[in-house]
């Protein structure tokens, strides 16, 4: 079947409106080709779990087969994992099947899982205690074992502990850390403070000290999960631990929102996630992470789409023997469809800078009863610009609760606003703020979230018309759509419209008229 493409040239702008129903099946070849020719921009990658090694890379049939289907998907480097849940993969399963991919023109990296390491932790049980002394070993000899077989490991995002035993606890409250035996200050007295100073010394010396004594030449990648409002409560420091790593990525997971199991995720945090991060890490940024699990066909197309739209200059699908079975297969042939399509909107991304309202989350910010408040308000149709620092020159923002972690935020928004900026702010960070800054402006505009970020979903056209008129007005673009889409919007005019709803969706856009198709999306590139 022909695939379908509707091109206009519409007032200024090359418009790209895709049919995603109706598509062609791509020669593999052909994807193999491209995919290598667009690695330098972005390359599709995935990785092979420890179990994997054993189950699919210990075989030269194994390996053949796996090398077809990274072939089949443009995928041009691979994660070779090795430990993941207690199991250890055999040293000549991983140089063997390292060795054989390098050879057919593949980039081969190494990856550790630090799940069921040691003592269990109180909490999550595949988590480990590592205020434990046996534990802490442990880790520095399965980074050691893999500094001896990759020159590149990336840890996968269960690098964090919310242990609570009496160890950690007697721990805690003498303000120590310790690590193999040599006793560290801790500033503070919260698990919080515990937590991020243990897992940072701990990376420091029995990860990344480990590793580059073995090896040198090692690069170490930190990927950080996708529940960024949580990175502080259980031991993840972006600041300190960006400036550690060599490299961090990105969990850009979303799934389907309303699945029992998985769901509850709005797919524009993939985007959020992407780009705030993307602001900490800079150059050391490097992709985007997502599954099949609890996915269709479309949100897994969504989850690639946030990630590419995100600056996401790599982009890993987890994981091979995952997508070999349950809703694997299907939503890899969706994604074959679409990967011409992923590396030009890279290409596209690539060299334009997006625009909207600057989205303050300080890191190790509390969220309240306002979590993951930007994800929802980005599904409004209102263009975010996340970012970790007071936007002093933006010229308009969005304030959440979030902003409180920064003791001078009060005059910094009272500085903000009598320079005639626009403000978005939340009733809780309204709140919050009373009496230390003047809110009653005609710059300033309170959205009620009322303690559920949610409900924000259940605002109308007409709601969202009105709340976003003055809040666009200072990018010099008008948008009105239905909730569930998303707007980008880029320094030189070009845009994005995606629709995450079930129905086409009539939107206007600086006075154009569009119909933007079910789960679908409409691009307008200058």
């Amino acid at each position: 079947m022909k695939r379908m493409s509707g091109f206009a040239w519409c007032g200024g702008f090359f418009v790209l409106a895709l049919n995603l129903s109706v598509q062609a099946q791509p020669v593999p070849g052909d994807l193999w080709e491209l995919g290598r020719k667009e690695a330098a921009r972005h390359r599709f990658s995935t990785l092979f779990p420890a179990q994997d090694v054993r189950k699919h890379l210990s075989s030269e049939e194994g390996i053949a087969q796996a090398m077809d289907w990274c072939r089949k998907t443009a995928v041009t480097k691979v994660y070779i994992e090795t430990y993941r849940d207690g199991y250890q993969a055999e040293r000549k399963a991983l140089e063997h099947a390292r060795d054989q991919f390098k050879a057919a023109g593949f980039v081969v990296s190494g990856c550790v899982t630090p799940t069921k390491v040691g003592k269990p932790s109180k909490g999550w049980t595949d988590i480990s205690c590592y205020t434990d002394g046996p534990t802490q070993e442990k880790i520095k000899a399965i980074f050691e074992y893999t500094a001896g077989i990759f020159d590149e490991i990336m840890i996968d995002d269960f690098w964090f502990t919310d242990c609570a035993c009496s160890e950690c606890q007697a721990a805690r409250t003498a303000k120590t850390v310790t690590i193999g035996g040599t006793k560290h200050p801790v500033n503070g007295d919260t698990w919080e403070d515990y937590r991020s100073e243990l897992m940072v010394l701990l990376s420091r010396e029995y990860v990344l000290g480990a590793a580059r004594r073995v090896n040198p030449n090692v690069k170490l990648i930190i990927k950080y999960p996708q529940w960024y409002e949580n990175f502080h409560t259980r031991g993840y420091d972006v600041l300190r631990q960006t400036a550690d790593f060599d490299r961090i990525w990105v969990g850009t997971e979303t799934r389907d929102y309303h699945d029992k199991r998985w769901g509850g995720t709005v797919q524009y945090e993939g985007y959020f996630i992407m780009r705030w991060l993307g602001g900490i890490g800079g150059a050391k940024c490097g992709g985007g992470w997502y599954d099949w699990l609890g996915t269709t066909e479309k949100t897994y197309l969504e989850q690639a789409r946030m990630t590419v739209l995100g600056g996401a200059r790599e982009t890993m699908l987890f994981c091979y023997g995952g997508l070999q079975g349950s809703t694997g297969p299907g939503n890899i042939e969706a994604l074959r469809n679409q990967i011409p399509d992923l590396l030009a909107l890279a290409k596209e991304v690539a060299q334009r800078e997006p625009i909207g309202l600057a989205a303050y989350k300080p890191p190790h910010s509390d969220a309240g009863k306002e979590k993951y408040v930007f994800d929802f308000v980005g599904m409004m149709g209102i263009p975010l610009v996340p970012c970790h620092e007071f936007p002093t020159n933006a010229t308009a923002a969005f304030f959440p609760v979030h902003c409180l972690k920064d003791k001078d935020f009060a005059p910094k928004l009272g500085g903000f606003l009598a320079a005639g900026r626009t403000a978005l702010i939340t009733d809780g960070l309204k709140a919050g703020l009373q009496g230390q800054v003047k809110l009653d402006g005609p710059n300033v505009h309170v959205l009620a979230v009322n303690g559920e970020p949610k409900s924000l979903l259940n605002l109308t056209r007409e709601e969202l018309d009105q709340l976003r008129e003055p809040l666009l007005r200072p990018f010099n673009a008008s948008f009105k759509a239905p909730n569930k889409v998303a707007l980008f919007l880029y320094r030189d005019g070009s845009w994005v419209v995606c629709n995450f709803n079930d129905d086409a969706a009539p939107v206007e856009l600086n006075g154009g008229r569009y119909q933007v198709g079910e789960r679908d999306w409409l691009k307008g590139w200058r």
